[in-house]
């Protein structure tokens, strides 16, 4: 095998001009959003023995709202939360800033899976979006929180047909302000010569600093009493009398519950395993922009966007005028391993400089100032699936398969609801009670997933037909997503 990287094939229209790589010279290749004057010094790590009410594994947001909600419903339950690296050094600081509503990873995925209570879900879903812009409020977390909405569009003619069915999907569940804008409608908006048609969420879906929003969580968990601990990785999870124990490098936490949120990352409940195949994706930041350059493309209601290719990107503008651009690329690597050395792909990275382009050929002259990658924890059905192990004293809420900036408070509350032996508008919905396919083990998975990968380019060439292999995966619900 030559490589341990499968990644979707790039055709000869992929090949960067001389242009688009000249704006990667000079990139840092880091994190924008973690690389900022801001960023709040490391906590301690565990030294010796702890004791709690709940254990919290994981420091992004999954874990950080399980703590924070935690601590909400009963003000004296003892929280410690203990991270591997630091607050918001995985997914949590490298997403693109899209907090949607949305549970389901899309109406479509939703209206495909559980149709019987998808409008219980997007009801669910927007209460829980509802509910992070006021726990950003009420907690003072600083952020830029802007719910500017997210535009989907077409830049192929079938993927028009596609807007206007979803369009009439969201009417029927009588779900969001979802408003379909044609090619001079959505050009008016944001001007790209590619954009053919767009649909527009109005509310369903807010920008904001991802890393500014787990620092902040951090900061309102500590302050409500939970013990944070850095650099303090968990190792081995084991019954312990009535509770449980957590084995980390300098000591141990004895914990009379606990609640996993590690994502991407192995489980200690080594069963969740095979549904997670952690993939990467990867983005590039612009310099600021100047006054004449956002002249030329509009984009004066701030709105997140996303194409709806399967290999699809999504762009948005920061607070200080930058535009993100990142997706497309999807990788994979052998056996599922997570290495900070997988986080940089600069072939990823010169496909999308040279597609930035493509779609904004006004903004010619702009630099890249940052460009990174991370993991995803992506599962068969492109959305979370929750449940719980150790005759109910621990609970797990994994495969957001990017959607979590959202998504993960609502797992939270599952979480908290499981642990709690509670029957709740949450916890009796077939989408929590259900489980995704498990991924085939190696070389299988790998085999899979590119013969997948390759499929889904082939539909994206040839106006959305999907080839036998994509029907198949579609009728026993094992797909492949991020």
């Amino acid at each position: 095998m030559a490589t341990d990287a499968m990644t979707r094939s790039s055709g000869d229209d992929d090949v960067p001009t001389p242009s688009a790589l000249t704006a990667l010279a000079g990139t840092a290749y880091r994190p924008y959003w973690l690389d900022d004057p801001g960023r709040p010094g490391p906590r301690p790590a565990l030294v010796g023995e702890e004791q709690c009410d709940l254990l919290v594994v994981g420091g992004g947001y999954s874990g950080l709202w399980t703590a924070l909600i935690a601590k909400e419903r009963d003000p004296g339950r003892e929280v410690v939360l203990v991270e591997g690296q630091e607050i918001g050094w995985a997914a949590s600081g490298r997403n693109g800033g899209f907090c949607a509503a949305s549970l389901t990873h899309g109406l479509g995925n939703g209206a495909a899976r559980w149709p019987d209570e998808l409008a219980e879900l997007e009801r669910l879903g927007h209460h829980n979006l509802d509910a992070i812009e006021s726990a950003v409020e009420r907690y003072g977390i600083d952020c830029d929180f802007e719910r500017t909405g997210e535009i989907d569009v077409a830049t192929e003619p079938y993927q028009v047909a596609e807007l206007r069915e979803a369009t009439q999907l969201a009417a029927e569940l009588g779900v969001g302000e979802q408003e379909f804008l044609d090619r001079d409608a959505v050009r008016a908006e944001v001007d790209s010569p590619t954009f053919l048609a767009g649909l527009w969420d109005r509310r369903g879906v807010a920008m904001l600093h991802p890393a500014k929003l787990a620092w902040g969580l951090a900061r309102a968990c500590a302050e409500l009493g939970v013990r944070i601990y850095e650099h303090t990785p968990a190792e081995r999870l084991a019954s312990d009398g009535a509770g449980m124990a957590v084995r980390t490098p300098y000591g141990r936490v004895r914990a009379r519950q606990v609640a996993l949120a590690t994502n991407a990352f192995p489980a200690l409940v080594r069963r969740l395993r095979p549904y997670i195949a952690p993939v990467y994706d990867h983005a590039l930041m612009t310099e600021p922009l100047n006054q004449e350059q956002l002249d030329a493309i509009g984009w004066r209601g701030r709105q997140g966007l996303s194409d709806t290719a399967n290999h699809f990107h999504y762009f948005r503008l920061t607070a200080d005028r930058r535009i993100l651009w990142g997706g497309y690329d999807i990788v994979y690597r052998y056996g599922g391993r997570v290495r900070a050395e997988y986080d940089h792909h600069p072939a990823t990275y010169r496909t999308l400089a040279q597609h930035f382009f493509r779609c904004f050929p006004q903004l010619e002259g702009v630099r890249f100032s940052h460009a990174w990658g991370g993991a995803i924890d992506t599962c068969s059905r492109f959305s979370a699936f929750f449940g719980s192990a150790h005759g109910g004293r621990v609970a797990y809420a994994l495969g957001y398969t990017g959607l979590g900036v959202g998504a993960t408070r609502f797992g939270a509350e599952v979480m908290l609801d499981l642990l709690a032996g509670e029957r709740t508008e949450r916890t009796r919905l077939e989408m929590v009670r259900s489980k995704p396919l498990p991924f085939p083990p190696e070389p299988v998975r790998w085999a899979g997933i590119g013969i997948t990968q390759w499929s889904m380019t082939r539909a994206d060439e040839n106006g959305g037909r999907r080839n036998l292999w994509l029907k198949a995966m579609d009728k026993v619900g094992l797909g492949f997503d991020s």
